[in-house]
């Protein structure tokens, strides 16, 4: 696929960038970190040429200087929350996420359980982090806060919590998911800092919105389709403009925040370092967009398939009108439609033609490929076969699984396990195919096209079942779903 962002310049420029804010402060700057660290598939699509584990890679160039201090909230413990594209409870995640950075070797500090306020069940996962040899704070929940500036910045608030000990100039700070507490843990450290004569600094480490890029750009406008569900809204930055008479992009939440902020630096320092919101972020995101045309039709793709993804989450019976609605207004500002989709013309004339559901997928010559359901098939299954076949230059009418090998597949499906769909998904046609490659040639060659589907867009005018998905994700498609359900 076209490149549209400059990965290395990016990985150089912001590591030299996170070094000078450290050396604005008393060589120690706490660095919270919004946004996932590794796996950041949202930056990968809407910056073609941004890796999805570039952040990571970026901070192994300050792997010396740093360590990760996790931090996880009390409540979400006791409520059991789930991470939903995981599906492990936030405790869980904080386990595979200290397993993540160490298999790294980067060294994770310790664990803070935050809003702590009695909770058996983290007092169950502070004991089970002790018989594993981690260390573990707790931050309470203090009366007031944010707003209540004088207690929060007192003995009696901040200097109520734990002191998280650290040994390195930079640490990184960040959580399973939002809310999560990871900014009060910074101002915590800040104040606690502060006490014993240290001078620490805070930053926050968010990809999107970009802030130098205008307000309505596409890749701005695919960061509020991605956060629909929490209606974060990218605003121009006031303080920003009127301390520098410069525009800047930041978002809602962090802008309503500052004078709270603002308060709380002068109550710690006496003075804030910063005039905006923006003058925290360090990202440099911006400066790395090699090809503008390129991110933005590949954001314009993100907006609609977040719109997918929100109205296949309203027919599964999701609360999520809001959500829907706003991506909707959003496609007014992107100056776009499902239209705009070719796949989503190219799979809903197949369904007309054939009168079956019908899918396409566009490879990354843009030649489009599409398939419809038959009695054999799912229109996924089927997508998959006559897209691999098309790359290996076998005929569309060879049939690479013989008949008689699907009958017993289906046999299997309904008599023995129950089942009410006989039609093979996509996971069983690559099985049948791996089998059959053992002495067919054809189905060789076919198979060994799949890693040319990474980046490829799909559509369908159907909604998958979850193992389809699941294929779609490892094969690093994008998938879209017309919202309507198998009969």
């Amino acid at each position: 696929m076209k490149i549209g962002f400059d990965n290395e310049k990016y990985l150089k420029i912001q590591s030299e960038h996170i070094r000078e804010r450290i050396a604005q402060f008393d060589g120690k700057l706490y660095l919270e970190l919004g946004g996932k660290l590794f796996d950041d598939h949202h930056a990968s699509r809407v910056l073609p040429g941004f890796k999805p584990d570039s952040k990571l890679r970026m901070f192994g160039q300050l792997r010396d200087q740093l360590e990760i201090v996790i931090v996880v909230s009390a409540e979400d413990i006791e409520k059991n929350k789930i991470r939903a594209d995981l599906g492990i409870t936030y405790d869980e995640d904080v386990l595979r996420l200290r397993d993540e950075f160490m298999s790294r070797d980067f060294m994770v500090g310790s664990v803070v359980i935050t809003h702590y306020d009695g909770q058996r069940a983290a007092d169950q996962f502070r004991h089970r982090l002790e018989r594993m040899g981690i260390k573990s704070y707790v931050h309470y929940l203090i009366d007031g806060y944010p707003h209540s500036v004088q207690l929060i910045a007192s003995d009696e608030g901040f200097g109520k919590n734990d002191y998280v000990e650290t040994t390195r100039e930079l640490v990184i700070v960040t959580a399973p998911g939002p809310g999560s507490g990871k900014m009060a843990v910074c101002l915590s450290q800040l104040y606690n800092e502060h006490k014993r004569g240290i001078r620490a600094g805070y930053a926050k480490f968010e990809t999107f919105p970009v802030w130098n890029l205008p307000l309505k750009h596409p890749v701005n406008i695919a960061y509020e389709a991605a956060t629909a569900d929490l209606n974060d809204v990218n605003m121009i930055d006031p303080f920003h403009l009127e301390a520098y008479g410069k525009t800047a992009v930041n978002y809602n939440r962090d802008i309503e925040i500052f004078p709270v902020l603002n308060a709380l630096f002068e109550g710690i320092y006496g003075e804030n370092p910063y005039k905006s919101p923006t003058d925290m972020g360090v990202n440099m995101v911006g400066f790395c967009i090699s090809d503008d045309e390129v991110c933005g039709k590949a954001s314009k793709e993100e907006i609609i398939r977040r719109y997918y993804a929100a109205t296949n989450k309203l027919a599964n019976g999701a609360d999520n009108e809001a959500e829907v609605h706003k991506i909707q207004m959003l496609f007014n500002q992107a100056k776009i439609s499902t239209e705009d989709r070719r796949i989503t013309i190219a799979a809903n004339e197949r369904k007309q033609e054939t009168g079956q559901p019908a899918s396409a997928i566009e490879l990354e010559d843009g030649t489009i490929i599409t398939a419809k359901t038959t009695p054999l098939l799912g229109c996924s299954a089927a997508l998959i076969l006559n897209a691999i076949k098309y790359l290996a230059g076998i005929g569309h009418d060879v049939k690479l699984i013989p008949q008689s090998m699907i009958e017993p597949i289906q046999k299997t499906k309904i008599e023995y396990l129950g089942g009410n769909n006989p039609r093979l998904h996509t996971d069983e046609v690559l099985v049948a195919l791996s089998v059959l490659s053992q002495h067919d040639e054809q189905c060789r060659h076919a198979l060994e096209q799949l890693p040319k589907l990474r980046g490829c867009q799909i559509h369908t005018t159907i909604m998958l079942g979850e193992v389809d998905h699941k294929i779609f994700k490892k094969l690093g498609c994008g998938l879209t779903c017309d919202p309507i359900k198998k009969k």
